[in-house]
């Protein structure tokens, strides 16, 4: 079957130009063409899904013939073949071994981590004060989830690294994830900015794995449950299979919550009715007390912000790379074959989403929730590969807004701007503090 070419095509440079220069509009129009389009990077031609039929095929009922395709592997240089980049009987593996760090008891005590980093933040607010919302959020997630993963002193030098090399590294990477291969051996700033930042982020988590072998203790963090761990024949992760992993869980479990943070305050101060609501509701479920993590299923509205967040923000695009031969939809795909999907122009597609450009928390009212198709809805992907931080994002998403909401309105300053790299990010998110 012959499948429809995206309009755009450029000699040599495919469809990279047009998508970068589009981005979202590019991807989000592609459904009209049919459930598979071609879209080529450069001289690799590539099938762009559209369905959530198709979506849901590829990443959950016919996972396993799937590996991680281009996109991922041009961010091998930083994550290894952690979990966001392994397939097969190792991801299995070591999934298994990191699942106990993120059980439900767990979470309960990086609660704790949540709401403590959530009150210093608190503290440097003046009634009154501009804040620049994301950097704010970037800087709490990162010190969020470096203090789950390393509790000791030198993991506060590991933090401040994070902080100053983790945004570069995903935004740099997501160009040369979309360019031909020439472009990552130029001579170029950004080549530069990204070999310099992996490099100082290897240098001092490689210092943390090293001192953590040499005390041997517990110290009840993710890392020293990544040291700890065993697999089915007894057997530890490797120096390398640990540094894998933690860079991974930084990349994953910044980007994605920062991002969420920063627009829930975009789309609460921007919506009176949504903020209405939520401060109704945090006032009666948390009574002037702090929130604890058996508060976040009760926060049922607040809830359905954060997922209106996730839907309207969520990332660009994954890639998959067949591992066999499979077919999908009405095409067989033959191995090494590459197919890429948009959570954003799935989240977006009016049919499942009507007006999708407008922020409704009243989407994720159970009997609404349940009406749409699997594949539609998919913030952390889906199947053996969905994100394992799943659970520690949506908690620290409510626990964050909760703990702010209770005590301050964040009121606009000026329209925000957006920049685009694999997700929507929130440039100039300039809101005033005021106390409630």
């Amino acid at each position: 079957m012959s499948v429809p070419v995206a309009p755009g095509r450029l000699p040599l440079l495919g469809h990279t130009l047009p998508m970068l220069r589009k981005r979202f509009e590019f991807t989000a129009n592609l459904h009209h063409q049919g459930e598979l389009v071609e879209v080529q990077l450069g001289p690799l031609r590539t099938l762009f899904v559209t369905s959530p039929r198709l979506m849901h095929q590829v990443l959950v009922t016919d996972a396993p013939k799937f590996h991680k395709g281009r996109f991922f592997e041009k961010f091998r240089p930083v994550v290894g073949n952690g979990l966001a980049l392994s397939s097969g009987p190792f991801h299995l593996r070591q999934r298994r071994m990191m699942q106990p760090a993120f059980h439900r008891d767990r979470i309960a005590g990086y609660a704790d981590i949540m709401l403590r980093a959530t009150h210093d933040l608190l503290k440097s607010w003046r009634p009154g004060e501009v804040r620049r919302l994301e950097i704010d959020m970037q800087g709490l997630a990162v010190t969020i989830v470096g203090e789950a993963l390393f509790s000791t002193a030198i993991g506060a030098q590991a933090i401040d690294e994070i902080q100053r090399s983790i945004f570069v590294i995903i935004k740099n990477g997501v160009l040369r994830a979309l360019s031909p291969g020439f472009v990552e051996k130029l001579p170029i700033p950004a080549n530069r900015e990204f070999d310099e930042a992996i490099a100082r982020m290897q240098a001092i988590v490689e210092k943390l794995i090293a001192s953590r072998r040499a005390d041997g203790t517990d110290h009840g963090d993710l890392l020293s449950t990544l040291l700890l761990a065993r697999d089915e024949a007894g057997e530890p992760m490797t120096d390398q299979e640990v540094f894998d992993e933690v860079i991974t869980l930084l990349s994953a479990g910044v980007e994605t919550t920062a991002l969420a943070l920063a627009w829930i305050f975009h789309e609460i101060a921007a919506n009176p009715e949504i903020e209405r609501r939520v401060q109704a509701e945090v006032d009666e479920v948390l009574a002037g007390r702090e929130v604890t993590v058996d508060d976040v299923p009760k926060l049922t509205y607040l809830g359905q912000v954060a997922s209106e967040v996730l839907r309207k923000y969520p990332l660009w695009l994954l890639m998959r790379r067949a591992a066999e031969e499979v077919q999908v939809g009405d095409v067989v795909l033959m191995p090494g074959a590459e197919v890429i999907l948009s959570p954003h122009a799935m989240h977006h597609n009016p049919e499942h989403f009507p007006d999708p450009e407008r922020f409704d928390p009243d989407r994720w009212t159970p009997e609404r929730a349940r009406q749409l198709p699997k594949g539609a809805y998919v913030p952390f992907g889906g199947g053996i590969h969905q994100c394992i931080g799943n659970h520690f994002a949506l908690t620290e998403i409510i626990i964050v807004a909760a703990t702010v909401c209770a005590r301050h309105r964040l009121v606009p300053d000026r329209p925000v701007r957006t920049r685009f790299t694999n997700a929507a990010y929130p440039l100039d998110l300039l809101m005033k503090v005021v106390p409630r």
